[in-house]
């Protein structure tokens, strides 16, 4: 076996592919290494991150043949490097493959560019924790098809959590990890992604105190007109969230071009909020049977402590890199500790341009895009008889929201 040192050094050189020291040991497939393959089709990213926490990810474009092939390529890796001392953790959506493949699954998927809930973060930290505690020669495998920000929010949540049983022989560890997600995250993350990284290291650190108040939503305001029409303006609706169900649709504003410099969709009486929240405003094409999206920002009621929170163009999934949405564009939140309406907020008000549609009957307006994402998937594999070592849906004594302080037990003791 070639050591980890030489595995490490390749990945602190920013070694994207498998490195050279791991292509001897892999079979071939069609008569081709899967270095050959990648070469071919850059499907394939598997790095060790640490000498124990290895990133195996594919683009949520991969095909598919090539997908199932490498799949069986990594799991033929994994089982002659580690045998039966790797735990697979499955970012992504479930698939039979998977499970057949590898002999301990660990399910923590969640929808691609999106951000996981807060107290699953802590499960899989918590759960890699145990792990790789059980046993020096134990190692964690991060699985994920489609953006690699899931890998990302995983890797720099973990060097946090694992920052606070800090000892000296994991200082190099956690630098591996840090220069991971600069070099090979940061650029490529969605800003709610590091949010939750930020949630999650403050809460450890205590310098985020947890919100145990109930917050009601009462205007949304967007200062900035997005352009997705074709004479400027855009048809926005906002779909709302709690831990990623719908609770909340609102009509649809037509904003003309250039009329408004800004626009506010009001809530009354106010929504009450508690937990993870996901908000998402989309453009209704129009005369087409189309949305788009303007912005998506997420973010855990425990961490609110203003009524008013405002979020620039940069704190806003998709909108950050789209020329569409104004640069000095932002959204700001109008919060209350009841339901009831805030006096004095008549200024709010939208002028004579703005029209309202509340017809949310609309099919368009109402689908849901996260259904279906915690099915298993149909690839046409046989799952077997095998069973997953455990199919978590992140929940810890009942919700973060529940749990002021946070319990020890959430995280590594501090000896």
């Amino acid at each position: 076996m070639v050591p980890f040192q030489q595995r490490k050094d390749s990945v602190l050189e920013g070694s994207a592919r498998v490195t050279p020291s791991v292509q001897p040991h892999l079979q071939p497939i069609r008569n081709m290494s899967v270095s050959r393959t990648m070469e071919d089709s850059c499907e394939l990213d598997l790095v060790y991150v640490t000498e124990r926490i290895i990133a195996v990810s594919f683009p949520s474009t991969a095909n598919e043949e090539n997908f199932r092939s490498n799949l069986r390529e990594v799991a033929q890796m994994l089982k002659s490097k580690h045998g039966g001392n790797y735990l697979l953790f499955n970012l992504s959506e479930r698939r039979p493959d998977i499970t057949k493949l590898h002999a301990k699954v660990l399910e923590f998927g969640w929808p691609d560019l999106h951000t996981p809930a807060l107290e699953k973060i802590c499960s899989i930290c918590k759960a890699m924790d145990t792990w790789l505690n059980a046993d020096p020669h134990n190692v964690v495998v991060l699985h994920n098809k489609g953006n690699r920000g899931r890998i990302g929010v995983v890797i720099a949540a973990y060097m946090h959590y694992s920052n606070i049983s800090a000892s000296a022989d994991q200082a190099l560890d956690r630098f591996a990890m840090k220069r991971f997600y600069e070099d090979k995250i940061v650029p490529i993350g969605q800003p709610s992604q590091r949010r939750y990284v930020h949630y999650f290291s403050g809460l450890l650190s205590g310098s985020i105190k947890m919100n145990n108040k109930p917050l009601f939503l009462h205007h949304v305001i967007m200062h900035g007109i997005p352009n997705f029409e074709s004479k400027g303006g855009c048809r926005p609706f906002l779909r709302i969230y709690q831990a990623m169900q719908p609770v909340y649709t609102s009509g649809i504003y037509n904003i003309p071009g250039d009329s408004q410099t800004s626009v506010c969709i009001t809530i009354e009486p106010g929504l009450l909020l508690k937990g993870d929240i996901l908000l998402k405003c989309y453009h209704k094409k129009f005369r087409s049977p189309a949305r788009d999206v303007i912005f998506r920002v997420q973010f855990h009621t425990c961490a609110i402590h203003d009524l008013g929170v405002v979020f620039g163009k940069e704190d806003l999934d998709d909108a950050f890199k789209d020329d569409r949405f104004p640069e000095y564009g932002k959204v700001e939140f109008v919060f209350s500790y009841g339901p009831e309406k805030i006096q004095g907020m008549e200024h709010l008000e939208n002028g004579p341009s703005v029209s309202v549609d509340y017809n949310t009957s609309d099919p368009l307006i109402r689908w849901d895009s996260y259904d279906n994402f915690s099915g298993h998937r149909d690839d046409g594999m046989e799952a077997g008889n095998k069973q997953n070592t455990n199919s978590q849906s992140g929940s810890i004594s009942g919700g973060l929201e529940d749990q002021y302080p946070w319990p020890d037990t959430h995280w590594p003791s501090q000896s």
